[in-house]
């Protein structure tokens, strides 16, 4: 058989497995049916362990009370690998390293013999081994060991003893004689804190310190606790409230009803009253201690319990009249099952607001802006103005968009009459609420035109000038069409705008309500009663919103068959009718369209609007068919049906603002009237 290399305490040993099982070729290992000390399981020794009882004689040097000391411990032999370890015992405040005293391994034996190692064989009661110089006292050994022991030949010596430690027998004997220094009265508390921890109660309070000097009402949150009847706040701090951001009010601890008590001399709180017992003569005096359960002379203190926290109450919190607001679910619950409470109407904890000063600033000086001048004055270190350009981009702007054009056409007020017939265009900026004025040149008006208003926020008029408060500027929401502008004097009536204004304000009909189609329809609906002349109507109305929301878009493709059909009505105006001759004019089947044109303009035949309809990718024309589609007496066309449209009107002696040539007629009508279409 071969051999096996293992690593050991003293090195690298080769042994047999046959040589170091010999003994044991017969032994079975304990078995799920075997119990410990009545047999061996299986053929595989592989937990087999063997556990004596033994003790250590320890010197103590220097040392009066004791000369030397009684060790015991557990010796543990495996049999697996015959390693041996070796605990002690831990004994309550013994002072000395416990637990493993020699980790598990194989040991060598006392010299002369140092070659080999322990073996089961070397084993017994009531002898003594030598582990590295110390002398181990095995004295006793468990039942399975002893069967063991017996099974493979072993035969055992009759167990001992393990002797008292004389310093253990002396400090045991001076506990039992001590007495404690006074009656003991045991208080239960563990029943309370089993039912009760983890479950608080928190209640929404209020401090009102407003009485005292830079007091003010300060929130807080009160935590009682179930388990021990003490109580806990914690302040709740507003953004920029100025206090220090201390984590709790007032720490955990039991509140008396009536604080603060004041102060009492050491010892005069305490939950035992003890009295001293004196007796007997000097010879026989006889000292001692007694409980008095009369409690004479303590001093009583009530504290806050849990059914006296309700809401509207007002506790005392050293001296702190604190109100209880609200409380949250927990406490609800609780309160409905142990004290049948259903009433929480809660009290506002919110502090009233403080009251508003009004804070009054010096007039302006006029050197800079005024809002400029203001922000002087707000702090020690001047600022600029924040303007707020995000909620209106510089792109928004009335009167200009990617190029400069304006977005109201006004007429200036005078009695010049050289600027009676002039035209204005005025331009407002949404990023900033400035206006600019321009005034277009024409041609022998005997104005040159130019910039009439560099671009400047401008006040309304009327208050003064040198004020403390900030002035009041033109709005966008005050510009629409008739409505009349005063820029620095100057009266500025607004007679059209284009339609990039028309299409913002109508898009914003919250705040211009002059561009809401909806108050332009009811006030068509009130003139109506009034005059029944729809012209009328609509002078009274707002006519631009009205145009702009039922214009017809222009189709820059009509219809072929429509095409045709007005060529048709054109050519029976002209009682033209020789297509017979047109046709045989031409000689090859396709022709340019060019030719065609030319052919037709000689002919005095308006195509050109229509022409392009026939032409195919190379730009020629079938001229039979083309000829043919215009013969009104061959290919006859339905007539026209008369559309609902309104013409292009005037505004105010000038084109209309928005180009807008026709609207759905019969819709506003519908809107307005409530007609319905035969």
């Amino acid at each position: 058989m071969g051999g096996e290399w293992r690593r050991g305490r003293m090195g690298k040993e080769k042994f047999h497995k046959s040589q170091h099982w010999g003994f044991c070729n017969n032994v079975r290992m304990l078995g799920s049916e075997d119990k410990p000390g009545t047999g061996m399981g299986t053929d595989s020794p592989s937990w087999v362990v063997l556990s004596f009882d033994a003790y250590l004689e320890d010197e103590v040097p220097d040392k009066i009370q004791e000369n030397y000391r009684i060790r015991c411990y557990k010796i543990y032999f495996y049999l697996e690998d015959d390693t041996i370890q070796v605990n002690e015992p831990a004994l309550k405040n013994n002072g000395l390293p416990q637990r493993i005293f020699i980790r598990r391994h194989r040991i060598s034996l006392p010299p002369p013999d140092e070659d080999q190692f322990y073996t089961v064989h070397r084993f017994n009661i009531n002898i003594d081994i030598v582990f590295y110089g110390r002398t181990f006292k095995i004295y006793d050994c468990d039942t399975f060991t002893k069967n063991f022991l017996k099974k493979i030949g072993v035969r055992l010596n009759p167990p001992g003893q393990c002797p008292e430690d004389p310093y253990l027998k002396t400090r045991r004997e001076k506990l039992d004689c001590m007495e404690p220094l006074r009656p003991y009265e045991s208080f239960d508390t563990l029943k309370q804190f089993l039912e009760c921890d983890r479950k608080v109660l928190r209640f929404f309070c209020l401090w009102d310190d407003s009485g005292s000097v830079f007091g003010d009402h300060r929130e807080l949150i009160l935590h009682y606790f179930l388990s021990d009847k003490t109580i806990e706040i914690k302040g709740v701090l507003p953004h920029n409230s100025g206090r220090d951001a201390t984590s709790l009010f007032l720490q955990r601890r039991k509140v008396p009803k009536y604080g603060p008590p004041g102060v009492y001399q050491p010892g005069q709180i305490t939950d035992r009253t003890v009295l001293n017992v004196d007796g007997g003569l000097s010879e026989n005096r006889v000292y001692g201690c007694l409980l008095d359960k009369y409690k004479l002379g303590k001093v009583d203190q009530e504290f806050y319990k849990g059914s006296d926290l309700s809401i509207g109450t007002t506790i005392n919190v050293w001296g702190r009249k604190v109100l209880l607001c609200d409380c949250d679910e927990f406490m609800k619950t609780y309160c409905k099952t142990k004290y049948g409470i259903e009433n929480f109407t809660s009290i506002s904890c919110k502090a009233p607001p403080p009251p508003n000063i009004e804070r009054k600033f010096p007039r302006y000086t006029g050197f800079g802006s005024e809002e400029d001048s203001l922000c002087s004055c707000r702090g020690l270190v001047p600022t600029p103005h924040q303007r707020n350009f995000m909620e209106n981009d510089r792109k928004h702007v009335l009167g200009r968009r990617n190029t400069i054009h304006s977005v109201f056409f006004a007429k200036l007020i005078t009695h010049k009459c050289a600027d009676v017939e002039g035209t204005f265009a005025i331009s407002y900026f949404l990023s900033d609420d400035t206006i600019s004025v321009f005034e277009p040149m024409e041609r022998n008006s005997g104005n040159t035109g130019g910039m009439f208003l560099k671009r400047i926020r401008v006040k309304k008029p009327g208050p003064e000038v040198f004020k403390s408060k900030l002035s009041e500027y033109i709005k966008a929401e005050e510009l629409y069409v008739g409505a009349k502008v005063n820029v620095n004097g100057f009266l500025f009536p607004l007679v059209s705008a284009d339609v990039y204004t028309l299409n913002y304000m109508e898009r914003n009909s919250d705040k211009f309500l002059m561009s809401n189609i909806e108050l332009a329809l009811q006030k068509i609906k009130q003139e109506e009663s009034q005059s029944r002349e729809l012209k009328q109507v609509f002078t009274a109305a707002d006519f631009i919103t009205i145009a702009h929301h039922y214009q017809v878009p222009e189709d820059p493709r009509p219809d072929t068959n429509v095409l045709i059909a007005q060529a048709h009505e054109q050519l029976k105006k002209n009682t033209f009718e020789n297509f017979e001759r047109l046709i045989a004019t031409c000689v090859e089947k396709l022709l340019p369209s060019k030719d065609i044109e030319r052919l037709c303009r000689l002919s005095q035949i308006e195509c050109y609007n229509y022409i392009f309809r026939f032409e195919d990718s190379e730009k020629q024309i079938n001229y039979e068919s083309f000829f043919c589609a215009l013969n009104w007496r061959v290919n006859p066309m339905p007539e026209l049906e008369a559309v609902w449209y309104i013409k292009e009107v005037k505004w105010l002696g000038m084109p209309s603002p928005i180009p807008v040539k026709y609207i759905y007629y019969l819709n506003l009508l519908k809107d307005v009237f409530g007609l319905e279409e035969e």
